[in-house]
C-alpha cells in the first residue's frame, strides 16, 4: 500500500519499494526528520532523550532497533521501554525527562502493517503545523547526523506500564476500595500485544479475577486486530463459557477500547467513551468532546448533566486541541478512545477500564442492563476502498452540493444532518479508504442512509 503520512503518524505495509511501503530506508528518513524538529523544538537544551515502545507485531522488535539506532545517529539519547502502550509511553513522555516520544504500531491494522506514532513533550500527538514540517523533512534527501563523539545513547527500562499503572490508580475519581468489593470476573482479548501485559496488571491491582485469551506475543494476531463484533467471536463466548461479569477487548497499542455484557453481547466502542464520561460527569461537572463521527449518546448525555457537547474533526490531535480550548473534562473518541486529561491528554484503554469499573459500583447493576440508561442510537459504518485518492475532493464536493439546503459540515469530510440520522463521510487517516458513517434512532434509518451515501459515492469514482 501508499505510505500514508498525516496527523496520526506514518503507517503502511512492512517490505517491498522504499518511498511506498514502510522499509527501513522510509523508517531511517522519518526518524531523521523527527530528530531534525526535536532540536528545533528544544534548542537550549544540550542533552536530548526520547522514549520508544512497540506493540507485539512481529516486524516491531526490528523497527525499534532502527528507530534507536537513528534517534542515537542524530545524537539523541533513546529510553527503549520494550512491548508497550501508546497511553504508556504518552503518559511516561510527560511525566519524565523525555522531549519526545515514539510508538511503533499500525493500531487496528492488519499484522502486515507497521507504523510510527510521533508524539511532543507533553506526551500528544503533533501539532498540524509539526506534521507539516515532519512530512516535509521525511522527503529530504539531505540528513545531517551526528559525529562520533556526539551519539545518544540507549537505556532500557521495563516498568513503566507498572508507573503507568500506579499513576492510573492514584487518580483520585476512583473508588478503588468499592471496585475491589465487586468480586468481579472479567474475559478479555488482548489481541497477542501490549494489553496482554498491562491488563492483567491493571485488574490484579483491583482484585478482579480474569481470563484472558489472545494473550501470546509472538508476532501473529489471532484475528483481525480492530475491536468489532465479528472479530470478537471468541471473547463473546469466552466470557459465556466462563460466566464472566463481563468482557473487554482493545487493539495492539491499547488506546481503543470495547465492553461486552454478561451475556456476551457487545457494548458498541461508540458507548465506550459514554459510559466513561457518565462517571466523570457525575463526580465533576463540565464540557465534553468528540468527533463528528461519534454518537449522539455522548452529546444527549453531556446535555443532561447541563453541560456543553463540542465535536471536531476525527483525530486525537483535533480533540484534545479543542478539550484544551474549552476546559474539557473528559474526551475522546467514538471509535472506543477515551481521554482522561487528570492523567494526560491520550486515548487511554487503562483508565477507560477503571472508569467503567467505577461506573458499575454507582450504576449497582448488571452490565447487561447500563446500555438502557442511556440514549439508545444504532450505527452502520462502510468502507469504500480507493483507486484513487485524488477523487476525493471533488466527490465530497459534489455530495455537498447535492445537500446544500442542509448546510453540510465540511470541517473533515462532509457530515450530513437529516431530521432522523447523520451521516458522515470521510477520507481514513490510517488506510486509503473512504469511511461512511450512519446514525439513527433505529438500525434500518441508519442502514438507509449509509447505502444510499454509498450508492451516490460510487457513482461519482466509478
Amino acid at each position: 500500500m501508499t505510505l500514508i503520512k498525516n496527523i496520526s503518524g506514518f503507517r503502511g505495509t512492512i517490505g517491498g519499494n522504499n518511498l511506498e511501503n514502510l522499509t527501513p530506508y522510509d523508517i531511517v528518513t522519518s526518524i531523521s526528520a523527527f530528530s531534525r524538529l526535536i532540536k528545533e523544538n528544544n534548542p537550549n537544551l544540550s542533552s536530548l532523550t526520547v522514549m520508544t515502545g512497540r506493540d507485539g507485531r512481529k516486524s516491531g522488535k526490528m523497527i525499534q532497533s532502527i528507530v534507536n539506532s537513528t534517534f542515537n545517529s542524530m545524537g539523541i539519547n533513546v529510553i527503549d521501554t520494550g512491548l508497550s502502550t501508546t497511553p504508556t509511553i504518552c503518559w511516561g513522555v510527560l511525566n519524565n525527562y523525555s522531549v519526545g516520544g515514539l510508538m511503533i504500531t499500525a493500531s487496528h491494522n492488519p499484522e502486515e502493517y507497521n507504523g510510527l506514532k510521533f508524539f511532543n513533550s507533553d506526551g500528544e500527538f503533533l501539532s498540524k503545523e509539526d506534521v507539516s514540517k515532519l512530512i516535509r523533512y521525511s522527503e529530504s534527501k539531505k540528513h545531517i547526523f551526528s559525529s562520533n563523539n556526539s551519539l545518544g545513547s540507549i537505556s532500557e527500562y521495563n516498568r513503566l506500564i507498572d508507573d503507568h499503572v500506579n499513576a492510573i490508580l492514584d487518580l483520585d475519581i476512583l473508588p478503588l476500595e468499592e471496585i475491589k468489593k465487586l468480586k468481579l470476573s472479567v474475559s478479555v482479548d488482548a489481541i497477542n500485544s501490549g494489553g496482554a501485559i498491562a491488563i492483567p496488571k491493571l485488574l490484579e491491582r483491583l482484585s478482579i479475577k480474569y481470563n484472558i485469551i489472545n494473550s501470546e506475543i509472538e508476532g501473529v494476531f489471532n484475528h483481525t486486530p480492530e475491536p468489532l463484533a465479528e472479530n470478537l467471536i471468541d471473547l463473546s463466548k469466552s466470557i459465556q463459557v466462563n460466566k464472566s461479569d463481563f468482557g473487554i477487548a482493545v487493539d495492539p497499542d491499547v488506546d481503543r477500547l470495547v465492553f461486552f455484557d454478561e451475556k456476551g453481547e457487545i457494548l458498541g466502542e461508540e458507548y465506550t467513551q459514554v459510559f466513561c464520561s457518565d462517571f466523570v460527569l457525575s463526580k465533576n461537572k463540565g464540557d465534553t468532546v468528540s468527533t463528528l463521527s461519534s454518537s449522539n449518546a455522548l452529546k444527549d448525555l453531556t446535555i443532561s448533566y447541563g453541560q456543553n457537547y463540542h465535536s471536531t474533526p476525527v483525530g486525537e490531535m483535533n480533540v484534545v486541541k479543542k478539550m484544551k480550548e474549552v476546559d474539557s473534562i473528559v474526551g475522546g473518541e467514538g471509535g472506543g478512545g477515551i481521554i482522561y486529561p487528570e492523567l494526560h491528554y491520550g486515548r487511554d484503554a487503562l483508565v477507560g477500564i477503571a472508569l467503567f469499573l467505577s461506573l458499575l459500583v454507582d450504576k449497582k447493576c448488571k452490565v447487561s442492563e447500563l446500555k438502557s440508561k442511556y440514549s439508545r442510537y444504532y450505527m452502520k459504518k462502510i468502507k469504500l476502498t480507493l483507486k484513487d485518492s485524488k477523487l476525493i475532493d471533488r466527490t465530497f464536493n459534489l455530495i455537498s452540493e447535492n445537500y446544500s439546503e442542509l448546510s453540510p459540515n465540511k470541517e473533515d469530510g462532509v457530515r450530513i444532518d437529516f431530521d432522523d440520522a447523520w451521516v458522515h463521510m470521510r477520507k481514513s487517516n490510517t488506510e486509503p479508504i473512504i469511511r461512511i458513517f450512519a446514525e439513527a434512532k433505529s438500525q434500518d434509518i441508519a442502514n438507509k442512509y449509509a447505502l444510499k451515501i454509498e450508492k451516490e459515492i460510487k457513482s461519482i469514482i466509478s
